[in-house]
């Protein structure tokens, strides 16, 4: 139950009007009852053939009634859900809100298709909170109490009768249809999680589970999850018909027992036949608001299983966090490194082991090595995605964990091996980097990026991931956003590592075109004019193992020689990373 009042707290600023719309849900039910003793009063007091005026009561009762259940239901149901989308909407923020410094340091291990399933359809699970869990057990008590008063005036053996059934109905009911669909609601879940994960893996890698013939075994599996959640469905719409049934048995065992309590007082005088008839129809409306209860429990299951999977990443700890008061990013843009190491969580080698380095500003170094000498994790490490194990990154001076980091990042331009696009206009995903960017500061980006063409193409769709375009279109647009962020320091990681040969040369003209005068960090395994750099810092197994300008690397016989011979002697023609890659 702790993940239940952890939920509950969440919904806590709402308690006012929650309440407000269970009073509201008791006068419609309340109305409806009211309503069939009126009638149930006008047709008995009629078969006596009375005078006219003597069904008045009962006639402005019935017109009181009927416009007052009208009303309270419209009023009811329009405060449960402006309350339920209210919860909604403050849950989809609050989770973003929590699970934003995650990642990606801590969303790492989670496959996508389960994060998706739980940032939509866990947190669409939690508008049940008010409008199925919490509402209907309250308006049924209110209900219930109403009842136990007005049998009471009669008789309170039938007050005690009525008490009896429906709390065989509010509680007995809901248990045995708990006790029977354990397990159900959550087994729906899982099932549609993994649908969601399967179907994902579909799309993003129908290519390769053809290529190594496992499409057949990957469609028998998002079958059997779909019988799997079919058949508890099934079941589902089975114990749901039977607890209907249930509460319509409750509810005529009780008008049988109430009569039987009450007809030997026919005879005494102290209840007459018209009373009878009133007390009658009362009982039967008086389970209308228990049937909803059985589907209270199983909701309840439901939503603490969602909780459940939310906490189970939002209680994580931020691998990173902002500083209490931050210190503003400094004028200076000398990069030192010093005694920096780190590990991965459940790896024993380390990735980077004491290394250190300075980059001045302006300055434009390269950073190569084979793949897994720890490049990619020294991004990481600037970007702050993660904190190093040991030693420190220091920019002016100022350890970078002093900084905000957004200010951070905002500072520091990456384009990586993979660009992300959003599967939104070429106009949107530019904007990512200045929001207040103009027409005029796009066209300039883009015509510095190469993509002067794409003037006329900025409302156009990019596809989803940018599909749309190339992946040498997808790395300008990655440049044009770098222009438009206007920082101070570069670092490209990789960042021509997937295109072809023509492309790559122009994509690198164009980014030592805008690198002009700030600061450059590349880091490659592509050892490709490495002339122009001003120092490069060559890693293997997380160290450096040389530094130097290009031609000094090349006159000793030392790991980059070796990389640079391997990419480029001439061998049948043929340049042997070529022939690699064929």
């Amino acid at each position: 139950m702790k993940t239940f009042f952890r939920l509950i707290a969440l919904v806590k600023p709402y308690f006012w009007w929650m309440a407000l719309a269970a009073l509201i849900g008791f006068a419609t039910t309340g109305s409806s009852i009211g309503l069939l003793m009126t009638s149930a009063y006008i047709i008995a007091k009629a078969a006596l053939q009375p005078p006219t005026g003597s069904l008045q009561v009962g006639i402005i009762g019935i017109q009181i009634f009927s416009l007052g259940r009208g009303v309270f239901r419209y009023t009811e149901r329009l405060i449960s859900h402006n309350i339920t989308f209210r919860i909604l909407a403050k849950l989809r923020l609050w989770f973003y809100d929590a699970i934003e410094p995650l990642a990606p340091a801590r969303l790492m291990h989670f496959k996508s298709g389960d994060l998706l399933q739980r940032v939509v359809d866990d947190i669409q699970s939690l508008e049940n909170i008010y409008t199925r869990v919490l509402g209907p057990p309250l308006t049924a008590l209110l209900v219930a109490a109403m009842m136990w008063f007005l049998l009471g005036v009669y008789s309170m053996q039938a007050a005690l009768l009525i008490l009896f059934f429906h709390t065989l109905a509010g509680i007995g009911v809901p248990l045995l249809t708990k006790q029977l669909s354990r397990g159900v609601s959550v087994g729906i879940m899982k099932h549609k999680a993994e649908q969601q994960v399967l179907a994902l893996d579909l799309f993003q890698g129908i290519g390769e589970l053809q290529l190594y013939g496992k499409l057949p075994a990957h469609l028998t599996a998002m079958q059997n999850a779909e019988t799997g959640k079919l058949q508890l469905q099934r079941k589902n719409a089975i114990i749901e018909g039977l607890h209907e049934s249930l509460t319509g048995l409750l509810m005529n065992g009780a008008l049988i027992a109430i009569l039987w309590a009450l007809i030997p007082s026919i005879f005494t005088g102290a209840v007459n036949g018209i009373s009878l008839t009133v007390i009658t129809l009362a009982v039967m409306a008086s389970f209308e608001p228990f049937l909803p209860l059985p589907s209270t429990l199983k909701h309840l299951e439901a939503d603490q299983h969602a909780g459940e999977r939310l906490f189970e990443i939002l209680d994580a700890k931020p691998e990173t966090v902002a500083p209490a008061t931050h210190l503003p990013f400094p004028t200076d843009h000398t990069i030192k490194a010093e005694s920096l190491s780190f590990t991965y969580p459940g790896s024993t080698a380390k990735a980077l082991d004491q290394l250190s380095f300075t980059v001045l500003p302006g300055e434009h170094i390269a950073i190569v090595g084979p793949s897994g000498a720890g490049k990619s994790t020294i991004t990481s490490l600037f970007m702050r995605f993660w904190n190093s194990s040991e030693g420190s990154i220091s920019i002016g001076g100022q350890n970078i964990t002093l900084f905000d980091p957004e200010e951070l990042r905002h500072n520091i331009a990456l384009v990586s091996q993979k660009t992300y696009l959003f599967a939104e206009t070429i106009r949107e995903n530019l904007t990512l980097a200045a929001p207040e960017a103009t027409d005029d500061d796009l066209k300039k980006a883009l015509t510095a990026a190469g993509l002067g063409h794409f003037i006329t193409k900025l409302d156009e769709w990019c596809g989803q991931h940018g599909m749309k375009l190339s992946g040498g279109e997808r790395q300008r647009i990655a440049i044009a956003r770098i222009l438009l962020q206007r920082a101070p320091i570069m670092i490209l990681d990789e960042a021509t590592a997937n295109l072809d040969g023509v492309t790559e040369r122009e994509v690198t003209e164009t980014l030592n075109a805008i690198s002009a005068g700030k600061t450059l960090i590349t880091i490659t395994h592509r050892l490709k004019a490495m002339e122009q750099y001003d120092r490069i810092l060559v890693l293997e197994k997380g160290k450096i193992v040389a530094q130097g300008v290009h031609g000094e690397l090349m006159s000793k016989d030392g790991l980059y020689r070796r990389m640079w011979e391997l990419q480029h002697v001439v061998e049948g023609g043929l340049f042997s990373d070529e022939k690699l890659s064929s």
